[in-house]
């Protein structure tokens, strides 16, 4: 078993504590070298010494105030052999660590700071230590970014971190937080204290994303991803939207071959045509079942001072049941822990020792940030088969924020982490290396906030700045259109029965947009929540602040997937096991489909009192008429549902199709239908749970 320890935050390498500042409060405790299960205490008192200035640490130590030119005065031993993040990367070698030891111990000698005995037990302390031989990471990692590139409308709020804000009425609200340029300008503070790093990202870094990359074909977050430094992303299911080809030319770079809103950089200050990313993408589990080879590299391995750490990149195996069919055809997704394991083994082969998981599937907890509370999902089987050799673990899909220890298949807990998602959190891991067995000997994970308040002292990149300013003139126009308006937020908050107000809105677009005969003579809509990216809020509308104005890009981002709707016939036994399927076959739980006005049924949890079934018998009604079995209904959906997306197979068993509008497209018809009024939240009425069906 690996003995690798994991610090608590206030705890790992205190000793950093430890600086001239806290010598003039008085040095406390032993001398003591290296931190955590290899730390080795002395046995000699702390205590204040004077440093000559010819001294290689006199540079390191800063001088405290009044102390003599060239003199650290005042000065703990403590923080004169300094055990912090970067004296694992300070010392060329153990070697060194002990001949600087020496010379120290020399000096204090020679000034009758200890004693003979005194030197003798630093330098024979100073031998055994593991000092020298330590080699620190810090990696930098994130997740589920969605081509977030602008944050100037990002917010976060956790109270249990402390992080809110007060208005002037004494309420709680978000703060500002995210944008890719805060997040490089963040990128570079860490980088800045720690001498070997890497950047991460564990997938969907494209897809769903707003207009202002979303319309260029998400070359703005490609091309400002490469500028803050990104290194290796895992394959999302999202970055699988637009199929493999487009997936392909992001990593490699070109023009879209149809679309004249790509190539744009003459406008922006990138490069033309598309540079296409600079970073690896990673898809260890993605197989192009024709050549029977990963599509993309399956690791990605960055070598520091001569220790070798390797990157695993994969999504969830799931990918084929939430993205379009065509968007993975050819394709096979392999089971997460199984592909991990089978590269175990070739790795090593390799001399490499220490081993990272960057995994675009996670887990639910409770919490703050850093919590990990009645943690549960699909992460937690995925680690719990893990072999041994894996250190860490990078997780996302959930847009959860977690820092966990879970454990593996040998019952040793790991790290693993998410930082949420939209750019708002990134997480910083400061890993620590044996330089002979190459192997890990600590990690601290924590996750921190993207702070975009003048106090945070987070300087955005002004080359990334510029980058997104330029994007943002370009879809001005076309963002900023007014399409119409609400009465009140409409959101994605789902009551007890699973159903939303933004979408019984958007069910209802989706009907009155298919309901005419030569667009298909439907008599009701279903929308996947999946599909419903962000809420519609009345207060923030970009035009006509305050007056529920509804722009374009505001809708965009609601629904960013440019689906086309579909009208198929299906029978009323069809719609009773399509319904079922809100459950049955459901890998990360109950999906429930959001229904246009006028459709209605009931379900229970409590099936054993329903023969095994959710929806109550002689339940879905339309217009307050039960639907008959065996008669025939013209239906809605979008393009994704249509083939079988997010598990609902039942569409694929509609007859006579009738392409229709894009989805978007029939919503600011909708909007626009009620004008001059206004759209106000739908009822969330029409789908009831119940204790047990009558």
């Amino acid at each position: 078993m690996r003995n690798i320890h994991v610090f608590a935050t206030a705890a790992l390498f205190a000793a950093a504590a430890c600086s001239s500042a806290s010598a003039i409060a008085g040095c406390t405790g032993n001398v003591t070298f290296g931190e955590g299960p290899t730390m080795i205490d002395t046995g000699v008192r702390d205590r204040v010494v004077d440093l000559q200035p010819q001294s290689r640490q006199a540079q390191l130590i800063p001088r405290p105030k009044g102390g003599s030119p060239g003199i650290a005065a005042g000065t703990c031993m403590n923080a004169l052999i300094v055990d912090t993040l970067a004296e694992g990367s300070q010392w060329g070698d153990h070697g060194e660590f002990v001949a600087e030891v020496a010379r120290l111990t020399q000096e204090w000698l020679k000034g009758g700071s200890i004693t003979r005995a005194e030197r003798s037990r630093l330098l024979a302390a100073a031998a055994q230590s593991n000092v020298g031989n330590t080699i620190d990471v810090r990696v930098i990692g994130f997740n589920d970014f969605h081509g977030n590139i602008d944050g100037a409308n990002l917010t976060f709020r956790s109270d249990p971190d402390g992080i809110y804000d007060v208005n002037a009425s004494g309420a709680r609200v978000a703060v500002p937080a995210g944008g890719v340029d805060y997040m490089a300008g963040l990128v570079r503070m860490l980088k800045a204290r720690a001498r070997y790093s890497v950047v991460v990202s564990a997938g969907d870094l494209i897809g769903a994303s707003p207009l202002n990359s979303a319309l260029f074909h998400d070359e703005p977050t490609i091309e400002t991803m490469n500028r803050l430094g990104l290194e290796f992303n895992a394959v999302g299911n999202h970055e699988f939207d637009e199929g493999r080809t487009e997936l392909l030319r992001m990593q490699n770079g070109g023009c879209h071959p149809t679309d004249p809103n790509s190539c744009q950089g003459a406008k922006v200050g990138t490069p033309v045509p598309f540079e296409g990313a600079d970073f690896d993408f990673l898809a260890a589990n993605v197989i192009d079942v024709a050549s029977g080879q990963t599509l993309l590299p399956p690791v990605g391995i960055k070598e520091f001072a001569g220790v070798k750490m390797a990157f695993i990149g994969m999504t969830l195996k799931g990918t084929p049941n939430i993205v379009t069919p065509a968007g993975v055809a050819g394709l096979k997704f392999a089971d997460e822990a199984d592909t991990v394991n089978a590269l175990v083994p070739v790795l090593r082969r390799q001399g490499i020792e220490t081993i990272v998981v960057l995994v675009h599937e996670g887990g639910f907890v409770s919490g703050g940030i850093n919590g990990c509370a009645g943690v549960s999902g699909p992460i937690a089987d995925i680690v719990q088969r893990l072999d041994d050799a894996v250190d860490l673990v990078v997780s996302g899909h959930t847009h959860q924020a977690y820092n966990c220890m879970l454990p593996n298949a040998a019952g040793r807990e790991i790290p693993v982490t998410s930082a949420g998602a939209f750019s708002r959190l990134m997480t910083r891991i400061d890993v620590r290396l044996d330089r002979d067995s190459k192997d890990v000997i600590a990690i601290r994970p924590e996750n921190v906030l993207v702070d975009r308040r003048p106090a945070a002292a987070i300087a955005p990149v002004p080359e990334i700045t510029q980058i997104i300013a330029g994007y943002n003139q370009l879809v001005a126009p076309i963002a900023n259109r007014v399409i119409g308006f609400i009465t009140a937020d409409l959101t994605r908050a789902t009551n007890a029965a699973g159903e939303s107000s933004l979408g019984d809105v958007i069910a209802d677009a989706q009907l009155h947009a298919t309901k005419p005969a030569d667009k298909g003579g439907a008599v009701v809509a279903f929308m996947n929540p999946g599909g419903i990216r962000a809420d519609l809020t009345y207060l923030t509308s970009t035009a006509g602040e305050g007056n529920g104005a509804v722009t374009y890009g505001e809708a965009f981002t609601v629904q960013p997937f440019g689906n086309t709707l579909v009208v198929k016939t299906m029978t009323g036994q069809q719609l009773y096991q399509l319904l079922e399927q809100q459950w049955v076959g459901q890998p990360s739980g109950p999906r429930i489909l959001q229904v246009s006005n006028g459709f209605t049924y009931k379900y229970t949890t409590n099936i054993a009192s329903n023969g095994g079934k959710y929806v109550c018998p002689g339940s879905i009604a339309l217009n307050g008429q039960a639907i008959d079995p065996a008669a025939s209904y013209r239906v809605t959906m979008n393009s994704f549902l249509a083939s079988g997306g997010d598990n609902f197979t039942m569409f694929n068993n509609g007859t006579n199709q009738l392409g229709g509008d894009v989805d978007l497209d029939a919503l600011e018809t909708y909007l626009k239908s009620v004008s001059p009024a206004a759209v106000a939240p739908g009822a969330q009425n029409r789908i009831v749970k119940v204790d047990a069906c009558a």
